[in-house]
């Protein structure tokens, strides 16, 4: 069954092509089609289409196939292309004529754009959460570990102490710069889009401000052809915060690989967490990390992948718009599954304790021996040129005693600040 479909049954090998996996998608899409139809029926009640009674019976088969949805015990077989179409083949089957009713004053087009800015909702919500779940635990270890130094490295190059403490909270404070990005991604696609219909609107006395109301929506995209221009628009808004924080997991999975390695043996984890060679028994691979990593590099590419599907389309409704689901689900099932495993996995981290009391690190502390002789008045050049010559001419000696108090270092790690920075983006 084809929504569009007339007399002429399409070509089979045409069919497949256009198709595509529409069905495996719209699975995901299916709860929130539901959701719409019932909020689009009540309203064609107020509308004059549809009675009270004949509201009723659509919305009592809406809310079981929304049920049956979400448990996951919904279907899209091969005769029908899309959800759209078996949702309107289950309420036609049952209520006979009545199912036909439901298409009245919309289309496909705003029918899914509905349904996945209701997904795309809801999924962010959920992507949101894990983030804070892991902001918590990261927040944790920097308290637990706030006081256990290493070494601070830039170019590759020992550099200053840093401590795990601020490596932690690094990453924890880096997030809130994502959810605020997922914040603002939450609020394009928090608009409803339906009543639109093929992106020109429709010639029933529709009421978009019920349908925005009854489904949560913050607001209503009013223009019709802008609402029909956010389709492309929202996947890639959300794909842009999806690369943001998969950008974070990526570079923090990448430390995570140096420092299990065993030039730095600065962390590790208990050996389950790790896969071994087939010829190399002293191995233990950072398999979890690695893949976080790749994955995440992979997500950081959706943003160009959809702008590119997008890049040359006008205004109106194109079928190269189908193209962007795939991709966007997919992203997102990928990130909550890193984010999940990512903080599953750090909660088993073990920190390696007085890394730098080898002698390898000594001139990690050159900075702040340098920095004390200018604290007794020699000019910061001239220290700096001093502390070159020392260790120049082997006689340096390094002073261990760190004293970093400003807001954000070592011995200050504002992490207060740092948790109600979050809470604040998390509302």
């Amino acid at each position: 069954m084809k929504l569009w479909q007339k007399n002429q049954p399409p070509n089979k090998k045409i069919d497949h092509f256009t198709v595509g996996k529409d069905r495996e998608y719209d699975l995901h899409l299916a709860p929130f089609d539901c959701q719409a139809s019932i909020a689009h029926a009540q309203m064609l009640v107020e509308s004059g289409v549809l009675n009270l009674e004949e509201a009723d019976k659509l919305v009592g088969v809406l809310n079981d196939l929304k049920d049956e949805a979400e448990k996951g015990n919904f279907a899209i077989e091969a005769e029908f292309e899309d959800v759209h179409s078996k949702i309107e083949y289950v309420l036609t089957q049952k209520l006979g004529d009545l199912g036909k009713k439901i298409h009245t004053a919309r289309s496909r087009n705003d029918q899914v754009l509905v349904a996945l800015h209701l997904y795309l909702k809801a999924e962010i919500e959920t992507i949101k959460k894990l983030t804070y779940s892991f902001f918590k635990l990261l927040m944790d270890l920097a308290d637990q570990h706030k006081d256990k130094l290493l070494p601070g490295y830039t170019h590759f190059q020992v550099a200053m102490p840093s401590s795990f403490g601020l490596w932690f909270s690094a990453y924890a404070e880096s997030l809130i710069d994502d959810v605020t990005l997922l914040n603002g991604a939450h609020r394009i696609v928090d608009q409803n889009p339906l009543g639109s219909a093929a992106g020109f609107g429709s010639s029933f006395p529709i009421d978009r401000k019920a349908t925005t109301e009854s489904l949560g929506f913050g607001d209503l995209k009013y223009n019709v052809i802008a609402a029909q221009m956010s389709r492309g628009k929202a996947e890639k808004t959300t794909a842009t915060a999806i690369a943001s924080l998969a950008a974070t997991l990526s570079k923090m999975a990448m430390d995570i690989c140096l420092y299990m390695g065993q030039e730095h043996n600065f962390i590790s984890f208990p050996e389950e967490f790790s896969t071994g060679s087939s010829i190399m028994p002293h191995k233990k691979n950072p398999d979890v990390f690695e893949l976080i990593r790749g994955k995440c590099n992979l997500l950081q590419g959706l943003p160009n992948q959809l702008a590119l599907l997008m890049a040359n389309l006008p205004s109106g409704y194109h079928r190269e718009m189908q193209l962007a689901k795939g991709p966007i689900i997919e992203a997102i099932n990928e990130l909550k599954s890193c984010l999940d495993l990512f903080t599953f996995s750090l909660k088993e981290i073990k920190v390696k304790e007085n890394i730098l009391d080898n002698p390898k690190y000594q001139y990690v502390y050159s900075v702040d021996t340098l920095n004390e002789w200018v604290k007794e008045g020699m000019t910061f050049r001239d220290a700096y040129k001093k502390m070159g010559e020392a260790i120049d001419k082997e006689e340096y000696v390094p002073k261990k005693t760190l004293d970093h108090t400003h807001l954000g270092s070592i011995g200050n790690l504002a992490l207060k600040e740092i948790d109600l920075k979050m809470k604040k983006v998390m509302r």
